[in-house]
Parts: C-alpha cells; sequence; structure tokens
C-alpha cells in the first residue's frame, strides 16, 4: 500500500476514533457527580483517620466546568476503548494473511478486557497510593490540591496501568505484522522486570514485599506469555520461509519440456 493510502488510513481511523470518544463523553457528562464523589474518596479517608485537612481546591471561576470537560472526556476514552482498540489494530495488521488474521483476532478480543481490568486494577490501589504519597505531609500541614492536578495524577495512573495491561498485546501484534521479533523483545526482558517492580512498588497497597509482588505478577506473566507467542510465531515464521525456499529450489532444479529436448 502506498504512503499516501496510508494516511488516509490513518486518517479514517482517527476520525472514527473520535468520534467515539465524543459520544462516550456525552455519556462521561452525566457520570461527572458520581465519579468525582468516588475520585475525592481517599481525601476524604485521610481527612477522618489522620485528623488533617485534606481536600480537593478549585482554584478559578472556571476549573469546576474544566475539571467536568475532562473528567467526561476521561470516562469517554474508557467507555469507547473497544472502538478505538479495534481500530489500532485494524491500522498496525493489514499486511498479514487470512490465517495471520485469524490467529490475531483472539489477541485483538483479549485487548479490551485486558485495558479495562488495568483501569479497575489502578482504581483499586488508588486510595493506598493517595494515603502513601500524602504521608509525608509534616505534622500541622495540610493538603489542599487543586482539582486540576489531582485529577491529571488520578488520570495519569488509571491509564498508565491500562495500557501497562495492554502492552502485551500490542507487542503480539507488532510481532505478527513483522516489526519486530520475539529475540528482539526477549532482549529488554530486564528492563520490563526492573520497570515493572519499581511500579509495584509505588502502586502496591501495603508495605510489604508481598503486597508488591501480587501487583507486579500479573504484568509480568502478561509480558512472558507475550514473549511466548511471538518466539513461537517466529519458529512459524521460519518454517514457512524454509518450505518456500526448498519448494523455489526444487522448481528451480526441474529441467523445462525445451530443456530436456535439447
Amino acid at each position: 500500500m502506498p504512503l499516501k493510502e496510508h494516511i488516509r488510513e490513518l486518517r479514517n481511523r482517527l476520525v472514527v476514533s473520535g468520534i467515539a470518544v465524543l459520544a462516550g463523553a456525552v455519556g462521561g457528562w452525566f457520570l461527572y457527580d458520581p465519579v468525582m464523589a468516588a475520585i475525592q474518596q481517599p481525601m476524604f479517608e485521610i481527612s477522618a483517620e489522620q485528623g488533617r485537612q485534606a481536600e480537593i481546591n478549585f482554584g478559578s471561576v472556571g476549573s469546576p466546568f474544566d475539571l467536568k470537560i475532562q473528567v467526561s472526556i476521561f470516562l469517554g476514552i474508557l467507555v469507547s476503548s473497544p472502538v478505538w482498540i479495534y481500530q489500532l489494530w485494524a491500522f498496525i495488521t493489514p499486511g498479514l494473511k487470512a490465517k495471520e488474521r485469524r490467529y490475531t483476532l483472539g489477541f485483538m478480543l483479549s485487548a479490551v478486557p485486558l485495558f479495562l481490568l488495568g483501569i479497575y486494577f489502578g482504581w483499586l490501589v488508588l486510595p493506598e497510593i493517595v494515603k502513601v504519597l500524602t504521608m509525608f505531609t509534616p505534622e500541622g500541614g495540610s493538603n489542599i490540591i487543586l482539582a486540576t492536578d489531582y485529577l491529571t495524577f488520578v488520570m495519569r495512573m488509571l491509564l498508565s496501568l491500562g495500557v501497562a495491561f495492554l502492552t502485551p498485546v500490542v507487542l503480539v501484534g507488532i510481532n505478527f505484522a513483522g516489526l519486530v521479533s520475539g529475540r528482539q523483545v526477549i532482549k529488554s526482558w530486564r528492563v520490563i522486570v526492573f520497570l515493572v517492580c519499581v511500579v509495584a512498588a509505588m502502586a502496591a497497597p501495603g508495605p510489604d514485599a508481598m503486597s508488591m509482588f501480587l501487583l507486579a505478577a500479573p504484568l509480568l506473566f502478561l509480558f512472558f506469555v507475550a514473549v511466548g507467542v511471538c518466539l513461537l510465531n517466529d519458529k512459524r515464521r521460519e518454517r514457512r520461509r524454509a518450505a518456500q525456499e526448498a519448494e523455489i529450489a526444487r522448481n528451480a532444479g526441474k529441467a523445462t519440456p525445451l530443456e530436456e529436448l535439447g
């Protein structure tokens, strides 16, 4: 496919994804109040349990409206995740053959629940992370956090975990597309393990090592499953290439009727 066609296809898929996010944001507008109440719950618990002032502050006249827009868009991204994940997958796998597309369809279908699982996992550990990070407030201090800063922190954390759970599926997708081999992915396993452990140590709901392990284990498991699938696909691709080369060699070795007459 020419570069111009790729750019046109990318534009069309971005438009479809944008429309889906916008439609989801409309629904998110009506869910703003209960979602904000749940997001602020850790701050309420800090005030009740630790006896210091902890609240979200709207620092300007227009910040409540801006915050509602941001929350609506964020919810729109979550609700429309089946659409934009499919659009991403459909864009990076156009060069696959029909049989390969059937194989990868299962991975695409697993992308949405994995992304939402990561979001849910982040939602579960959010209260503990807020409490751990604010526990360094000196005695007599208070935590009056700008609403936009607090929301940015929450959105980044949830999306980061959602993308972290989605990364193995993306690795398998680009491997099936021929953009990266399983050997190239496995070479970075030390970096991946280190980064996962750092994130797990920061996000663990408890100070003990077991909490960190329970958070890091599913991420590492998904990564190594993805690596295994990539390595198996590499072997399958090499066998197919070897069979094609052998077939070409056999055909080249056969004499044509004109050669036999000569």
